[in-house]
């Protein structure tokens, strides 16, 4: 299980739009489920995304949560399965991948500093 989490301000729908971008440049990857919640100006998208890792030769899932209260914004990203052990975790290459791409991008829009 790989993870990624940052508080930051920003614009929540984009930061949603910027997220799927990130994960749907993978051919294999599709979106399983989602879900919306919304009281007053917090918001909370859950989305849950899944692919075939090449290199791991397995499908990995990768679970978005991302709140919102005004600009301020939460992210967290978790990333799993891809193991072919039975017992522990031989094999991390497809989950931290799957994460390196959303968390590269979130990162260059965090530091923009729109």
């Amino acid at each position: 299980m790989a993870k990624y989490e940052r508080s930051f301000r920003g614009n929540f729908e984009e930061v949603l739009q910027i997220c799927n971008d990130a994960v749907m440049q993978s051919v294999s990857a599709s979106v399983e489920d989602s879900s919306q919640f919304r009281s007053g100006d917090v918001r909370v998208q859950t989305v849950v995304f899944e692919r075939y890792s090449w290199l791991g030769g397995n499908r990995v899932s990768l679970n978005l949560t991302v709140v919102g209260h005004g600009d301020e914004i939460f992210v967290s990203a978790i990333s799993s399965g891809g193991s072919q052990a039975v017992f522990f975790k031989i094999n991390r290459f497809g989950e931290e991948a799957f994460l390196d791409k959303l968390s590269r991008s979130l990162d260059r829009y965090i530091n923009s500093g729109r």
